[in-house]
């Protein structure tokens, strides 16, 4: 059996510095960036010590290039997810997303445990999603009566919020939420909750007019 990487493609077609980055990436999402050693991850990816600080220099410096590649490969799929290509055609936007499946324990892991770029992380996916918003928000039939980088930074934090819950979510609804037909209820779920508003147009008009009064 080929054993592929997170993006589809067999670990012998791999460079020796993609291997290393894939196994940190692997590494750092099961022990955390403090518990994971250089040893390992050269271990995991076939090579020696000296060749992962030959191409990286230190584990820090790791760290940042699997930062960057998993930001890459979020910020790819958010290009083609806004083309009319991929908002028209289904399939284009199942098939952009399925490489991203491994990156959101990543993702969540980083920001929990604090690593040394959490910050970047998530303000690059806040302004990402900026980007999504902005254009979202000119097909708005009313305008948006928040701040455009407060909901992009809310909507960050409850969408890392599934992966950093992942064992108790997929406990909750019985499926891996990592596996093909966990993502796919999980996006079908979120589908329904962001299209089906729970709260109506005059409860959220009274709930607002009450947070703007000074003694409210």
């Amino acid at each position: 059996m080929r054993i592929t990487n997170s993006r589809g493609v067999a670990n012998e077609d791999l460079t020796a510095r993609a291997r290393i980055r894939d196994a940190a990436l692997r590494y750092f999402t099961e022990y955390g960036f403090a518990r994971a050693t250089i040893r390992e991850i050269a271990l995991a990816a076939g090579v020696s010590q000296g060749l992962v600080r030959h191409h990286f220099g230190s584990k820090e410096e790791l760290g940042r290039a699997c930062d960057a590649y998993v930001l890459q490969a979020m910020r790819e799929y958010l290009e083609l997810a806004m083309t009319e290509e991929g908002l028209s055609d289904p399939r284009t936007l199942k098939e952009a997303r399925t490489p991203l499946l491994p990156f959101g324990r990543y993702l969540a892991r980083a920001l929990i445990d604090d690593f040394d770029g959490a910050g970047e992380i998530f303000d690059q996916m806040v302004a990402m999603t900026e980007q999504v918003l902005g254009e979202a928000d000119k097909r708005r039939p009313s305008p948006p009566t928040a701040d455009l980088r407060t909901r992009a930074a809310l909507m960050v934090a409850m969408e890392l919020g599934i992966p950093a819950f992942q064992a108790h979510i997929s406990r909750s609804i019985g499926a891996d939420i990592f596996s093909p037909e966990g993502d796919r209820r999980v996006v079908l779920a979120m589908l329904d909750i962001t299209t089906h508003p729970v709260i109506s147009a005059d409860g959220a008009g009274a709930l607002r007019r009450g947070m703007e009064e000074p003694d409210a």
